[in-house]
């Protein structure tokens, strides 16, 4: 990766790890109303894709890889995300489960891709997932066991839909991240509907103040048009475990704003995890420096970045 990529994806890691809070926030009850979950993420994906389905060129891939990633890194991610932090996965927590996404998107790329990743990636990884261990461990046994199989679940989603963005190599994110979210609202919906039934929407909808405006208003541009954009073109023309391991400085982020906004105070285990979740990506980036001459590509044949 060159710096200019760490910079932004290192941005991206920021953005996505004041999300949690951002959501945690949103979906809260604000004068005795709440939005469910289902409906808040589709509301979200919604404001995704429209009007910009409109203004911004489809990718050119065939439509059915445009949806799996919408599958896969939205409609699963997400729906399974939110659901989990309203059965009561604390946002700096789930900042940390999800990041799963790490280790299971660099073995599904091993194995589907064949993208083998190199030594110092597989250290900067295992660093990493040793992190998250310590911080899980001293702080899993507070929160239900549903909402942590729900979070564990959106990782596997993100790490699936991770390995099918880079497999497409789409030159530029926003269009692949404004078309994939087109297969998502209804869907979730549809689920929402299901759960909360349809006393559940309209006291959703009449709940809808202007803590979930807000909250939405992040989500939208900045985590998904955005994060996902900037995300999905360094997919493009870096290898997966190049670029995924730098997610794993958003629940540092999401734990860090979680402390003064949320009371979320952060344990020693959470602290100690941290600190080597940040080592974990940093040794991820050293890789071998033959091996970053020959992943180069010239200025001139790189696609556009968002």
């Amino acid at each position: 990766m060159t710096t200019r990529d760490r910079l932004l994806a290192a941005l991206v890691a920021a953005l996505w790890g004041f999300n949690f809070v951002v959501i945690d926030w949103g979906m809260a009850p604000h004068d005795g109303h709440s939005v469910p979950p289902l409906l808040f993420a589709s509301l979200r994906f919604l404001l995704v894709a429209v009007p910009a389905c409109f203004l911004v060129p489809r990718p050119q891939v065939p439509f059915r890889v445009v949806a799996a990633v919408g599958v896969f890194m939205s409609f699963g991610q997400f729906g399974l995300l939110y659901t989990s932090m309203a059965a009561g996965m604390p946002p700096g927590l789930a900042a940390l489960v999800l990041q799963a996404q790490v280790v299971l998107t660099v073995v599904i790329a091993a194995g589907a891709l064949r993208e083998r990743p190199s030594r110092t990636v597989v250290a900067g990884v295992a660093v990493g997932a040793v992190g998250l261990v310590i911080v899980a461990a001293g702080r899993g046994g507070h929160v239900p066991a549903g909402a942590l199989l729900l979070c564990l679940g959106a990782a596997l989603s993100w790490a699936v839909g991770n390995v099918i963005s880079r497999a497409a190599k789409v030159p530029g994110g926003l269009g692949l991240t404004v078309w994939s979210a087109t297969v998502v609202p209804v869907p979730l919906l549809g689920l929402s509907l299901l759960v909360d039934g349809p006393g559940g929407l309209r006291e959703g909808v009449a709940g809808f103040g202007w803590h979930a405006a807000v909250s939405t208003l992040y989500t939208v541009v900045l985590c998904s048009i955005v994060g996902y954009a900037v995300f999905n073109s360094l997919l493009a023309r870096n290898p997966a475990a190049s670029v995924v391991p730098w997610v794993l400085l958003a629940p540092v982020v999401a734990m860090a704003t979680a402390w003064p906004l949320d009371g979320e105070v952060p344990s020693r285990a959470e602290l100690v995890g941290g600190v080597l979740l940040v080592a974990g990506a940093l040794v991820a980036q050293r890789g071998p420096r033959r091996a970053r001459v020959r992943s180069a590509v010239p200025a001139q044949t790189r696609p556009d970045s968002v």
